[in-house]
């Protein structure tokens, strides 16, 4: 079993391999894998041209994010896994910071690097920044982007924390850990599964941190682009998943009510916005959520409750109506 395993999950992103994989290849100490999700573009050609000392993994369909992780990971022995997005690039001794991290703690079972955008370096990036958090309804927020703004790297942030979520853009876990809360949620397909993961990882006693020593640059939306209705769809469903699957039972449906109520709110913005694609993408994922609150009130633990980190106000009220922009400021207002 080796220490590290670098997995890159990869769907027809050719592109970002010849543009990203250098990077990431000269990391030392880890061996470095891509799981191919059945890419109809020249992924698999290109990666035996030329890197063959990478190691493959091709899967017979798109398994989609949480999916094709499960399949791949049950073919590499490693302490830890790193799973990588493919639109990430990686910066000079990115991993020995999180593993020393690890290695000294054996209650952190996840953390994530500092993420910043690759298209403005001085900025942060959207899914992740440095460190995610949720609050009492569900919605994700982190240090450095609440909502869609997005915060300069000016320092502020540089401190090793306890976070209640790390992004699945480049996310380190132990890999004991991860199957023994039995990995991501292939219902999900993609988003919002890294959240539900950690939640259920903070359930189990553990803890999740992020590491801003370690740094990498993430372009974004390389599989959907943020304006895509799928993905409206997604994030909205997945997040009603996440709540029913982990909140303790105890103020559970008031916080469903909530969110539907503030879901149709979303989507009458989109609608006042001419996304009329975006306002039935929501209305798609409440009805696919009532189809499925069955089967995800059968995944709920006995022992789900509120773990620590669960930011204890509205950030939509703190963003929207307080006009709180910033992560700093919500703690200190």
């Amino acid at each position: 079993m080796v220490k590290v395993a670098v997995v890159i999950l990869n769907y027809n992103g050719a592109t970002y391999l010849k543009q990203f994989l250098p990077s990431v290849q000269h990391t030392k100490n880890a061996e470095i894998w891509v799981a191919d999700n059945a890419s109809t573009d020249d992924s698999i050609a290109f990666l035996k041209e030329t890197f063959p000392q990478v190691r493959v993994v091709e899967m017979a369909k798109n398994n989609g994010y949480a999916g094709g992780y499960n399949e791949a990971l049950k073919q590499i022995e490693a302490e830890y896994f790193v799973l990588l997005n493919s639109d990430v690039e990686v910066t000079h001794n990115w991993i020995e910071p999180i593993i020393q991290l690890m290695d000294n703690d054996k209650s952190v079972a996840a953390c994530q690097p500092k993420i910043k955008s690759y298209n403005d370096k001085t900025s942060f990036e959207y899914a992740g920044a440095a460190g995610g958090f949720i609050d009492k309804y569900g919605y994700p927020f982190c240090r450095g982007r609440i909502f869609d703004t997005l915060e300069k790297d000016e320092g502020q942030y540089d401190d090793a924390i306890e976070v209640f979520w790390a992004t699945g853009a480049c996310l380190f876990v132990r890999s004991k850990a991860y199957n023994e809360v039995g990995g991501l949620d292939a219902d999900y397909f993609a988003h919002m599964e890294e959240i539900d993961l950690c939640w259920r990882l903070k359930n189990a006693g553990y803890k999740i941190m992020c590491e801003p020593k370690s740094v990498v640059y993430h372009v974004g939306g390389a599989t959907l682009k943020k304006s895509n209705p799928y993905k409206t769809y997604l994030n909205f469903r997945n997040s009603l998943f996440t709540i029913v699957k982990n909140h303790p039972r105890n103020g559970m449906f008031y916080v469903i009510l909530i969110r539907l109520l503030l879901d149709g709110v979303a989507g009458v913005k989109f609608l006042l916005n001419g996304e009329i694609k975006n306002t039935l993408a929501i209305i798609k994922a409440h009805f696919s959520f009532y189809g499925a609150f069955n089967s995800m009130m059968k995944k709920r633990k006995k022992h789900s409750r509120l773990p620590s980190k669960i930011y204890q106000f509205s950030i939509v009220y703190q963003y929207y109506f307080r006009g709180i922009k910033k992560y700093s400021e919500l703690f200190v207002t």
